[in-house]
């Protein structure tokens, strides 16, 4: 039997745990470490025996691990630990911050390029899957257009940016497709479709004591950038309600290709996603991508990919043969 690929986790949040989940899911995998900016001691992986270092100190582990699955933040984290990582392991990672996507790459790119490493990133399904899908509904409908919907499902970012207005003891924000402008999309018309017009947005609040419900409405609604330009309900609960009802981080979304064949033939292609758990389901697609990483390497190769550059074959545990013989 072939060597297991050696998995280490660095950042052990929702992503991090993830992450473990899914490496117990796979056979030609094991996860060798965890790596933490915490204290060591207070990080318990769900399997005992599985050791937790200090993440100043992962250069002493070069050797020990085939693949880095680096689960920190796209904001601070990732800016700083991707390029610093890559110099020394094969990493694959989920950054998504979709303007910066490139000046992450040029600098990802320089740094496992002179560490002779892979580094494949901003992998999970949006950016990732999604993307993918993207790029073939234009390559196969060049005339045409592409509409991406979010949903529904919990935004951590616009969670936190409610819970951040003055008056919210807690909170969580939906991202809701809008279901007339998708029927709209999937009959082929390829419609102009405003902000507005695309998703709605839901919030659940908690209020903090003495808080005036009408205020922190207001000031929810017309938050620039995350609520104005979208149609925004907001609902105030209690505690208890938004601990039983909307702990889980469900997702998902669809990707539509309308376009035109021929003289005038109307083509649909649609890609969809319904998540139970959003960072459980971007781990798997990590951990599917660290297979790639390791293989790539294998092969000599060196510098940072993207999912736009690995050939499906090398995600899957299956050899080229077998795929070919049950899948194709």
């Amino acid at each position: 039997m072939a060597e297991k690929i050696r998995i280490g986790i660095v950042g052990y949040g929702n992503l991090g745990r993830g992450v473990e989940a899914a490496i117990a899911q796979n056979t030609d995998m094991e996860l060798v470490g965890v790596f933490t900016r915490r204290d060591p001691a207070g990080v318990s992986p769900m399997n005992a025996a599985t050791p937790v270092h200090a993440l100043d100190g992962i250069a002493r582990h070069q050797g020990e691990i085939d693949v880095l699955i680096l689960c920190g933040g796209s904001k601070n984290d990732l800016p700083e630990q991707g390029p610093a990582l890559a110099a020394l392991f094969n990493t694959v990672d989920s950054y998504d911050t979709h303007a910066r996507i490139p000046d992450y790459f040029a600098a990802v790119d320089k740094a496992a390029a002179s560490g002779g490493n892979i580094a494949i990133i901003s992998v999970g399904w949006d950016p990732g899957l999604f993307s993918l899908n993207r790029l073939f509904g234009e390559a196969i409908l060049p005339d045409g257009a592409t509409y991406t919907f979010w949903g529904k499902g919990l935004s951590q970012g616009h969670s936190d940016a409610v819970r951040r207005v003055p008056g919210v003891k807690a909170a969580v924000q939906y991202t809701i497709p809008a279901q007339q402008a998708m029927e709209r999309v999937r009959r082929g018309e390829q419609p102009a479709l405003s902000t507005r017009e695309k998703h709605t947005r839901e919030c659940f609040v908690v209020l903090q004591e003495g808080a005036d419900a009408a205020t922190v409405e207001h000031a929810i609604k017309s938050m620039p950038d995350y609520f104005a330009d979208y149609d925004t309900a907001v609902h105030f609960i209690s505690e208890e309600t938004l601990q039983r009802d909307h702990y889980a981080m469900p997702h998902g979304g669809f990707v539509i290709r309308s376009g035109k064949t021929g003289k005038a033939s109307k083509q649909v292609m649609e890609y969809s996603l319904k998540l139970d758990s959003n960072p459980e389901f971007t781990s798997s697609v990590l951990v599917a991508y660290a297979r790639a990483a390791f293989r790539l390497r294998a092969q000599g190769q060196a510098g940072a990919r993207t999912v736009f550059d690995i050939a499906p074959g090398l995600l899957s545990s299956k050899d080229p043969a077998q795929l070919r013989r049950e899948l194709l």
